[in-house]
């Protein structure tokens, strides 16, 4: 029970840095003394200094025969910096407990192994789940080369996005929104298609007071070059780092907007498997190859964690993919109808066997609204 007491303190420290590390983990560690803590740290924006390091340099010396708990094991391979270990095993730390193994075939238990031929004691597992859930986004990079993707929906209680003429504004409550305000946060990127663009305007930012400066990397998806200088992400990409995804070289480049070149898809589909009648826009997310567009965000921008507040064409397009591993289903009391707008778009499955199946992870309660996460059931 102390472990884990003390292991949730350095979990703590590390959650504070979600969305601000990317594409190191999210790392906390603490170090105890006497059953005191006398250091502490965690990744440092942009991911240096580690955790390891950072404790180790609060502690101011106190190390020597002290027990540290960090979240996640200590690298042991030359990046930026040399390894951790080395300044662990310096530092004279007598035991180490680890939550997780660092998934990076470049450390993925030799961490351990270097501190153990060093005469330090290892334990590792304490709170193994609580961390990697922590991680997810680092775990997922590592095991499947593309984010962690989370799409978030805001919807009435009979599944509708926006009216049949296309409001939508407010679906949800004041409190929910500002809750959302604080998920972006914790995420490295969030994206849109050129749909929502047209439609919304959206700023995409962390608008919340003390959030502002967390807001996260903001995607668009444009393979039809809609995006202006009109519109909100353009007007303040000179704050805010604004990525458009695209199939093919542009010949204007807009200022202040970065571009990322992906493959488009092989086999485009009808813009009829949609479900979306000829007044509601036409389908524009089948030229950019998403697939190839989730593993250029990891290897070319280092994002591991995704948050997606498109609308329906990228949701769905996102779910046949295969992309999606979270739901986020921010859910109102209202009721507008079967000739509104759905969240989810045509799916042409014929056996409940064949659908697509999520596992119950979270309800929040707010005053008007609930949240309810579904992660995919793998």
């Amino acid at each position: 029970m102390i472990d884990n007491h003390f292991m949730s303190i350095a979990l703590s420290l590390a959650e504070k840095t979600l969305g601000n590390v990317a594409p190191n983990p999210a790392v906390g560690c603490i170090i105890v003394k006497d059953g005191v803590v006398v250091g502490e740290g965690h990744t440092g924006i942009g991911g240096r200094p580690h955790a390891e390091v950072a404790a180790l340099q609060s502690a101011k010396g106190s190390t020597h025969g002290a027990t540290m708990y960090v979240t996640l094991e200590p690298c042991c391979h030359y990046g930026v910096t040399e390894p951790c270990i080395i300044e662990i095993i310096r530092s004279g730390i007598k035991k180490v407990v680890v939550a997780a193994i660092d998934p990076d075939k470049r450390v993925s238990g030799g961490g351990i192994k270097a501190l153990e031929e060093a005469g330090i004691t290892v334990e590792q597992g304490i709170m193994q789940e609580e961390a990697e859930k922590l991680n997810i986004g680092f775990f997922t990079t590592r095991k499947l080369h593309r984010p962690f993707i989370a799409c978030k929906i805001a919807t009435t209680l009979d599944g509708k996005i926006a009216t049949f003429k296309g409001d939508s504004k407010w679906i949800t409550s004041g409190s929910t929104r500002n809750w959302v305000h604080e998920l972006r946060a914790k995420y490295d990127a969030i994206m849109i298609g050129s749909n929502t663009l047209i439609n919304d305007d959206p700023l995409l930012t962390c608008r919340l007071p003390g959030l502002e400066s967390r807001s996260p990397i903001r995607l668009i998806i444009d393979s039809q070059e809609k995006l202006k200088e009109k519109h909100n992400v353009v007007k303040t990409a000179d704050k805010v780092t604004t990525w458009v995804i695209i199939n093919k070289k542009i010949e204007k480049k807009i200022k202040n907007i970065n571009y990322l070149i992906v493959n488009s898809n092989d086999k485009p589909i009808p813009a009829s498997h949609t479900g979306m009648t000829s007044n509601q826009g036409e389908y524009s997310t089948d030229k950019v190859c998403l697939k190839d567009m989730a593993l250029k965000l990891v290897s070319e921008i280092g994002i591991t964690r995704l948050l997606v507040e498109g609308g329906r064409v990228l949701t769905t397009e996102l779910l046949k993919h295969d992309l999606i591993d979270r739901l986020i289903i921010c859910r109102s009391g209202k009721i507008l109808g079967n000739d509104a707008i759905p969240f989810i778009g045509n799916l042409e499955i014929q056996s409940i066997n064949n659908c697509y199946q999520f596992k119950k992870a979270e309800i929040i309660d707010f005053d008007e609204d609930i949240v309810e996460v579904w992660d995919k059931l793998q």
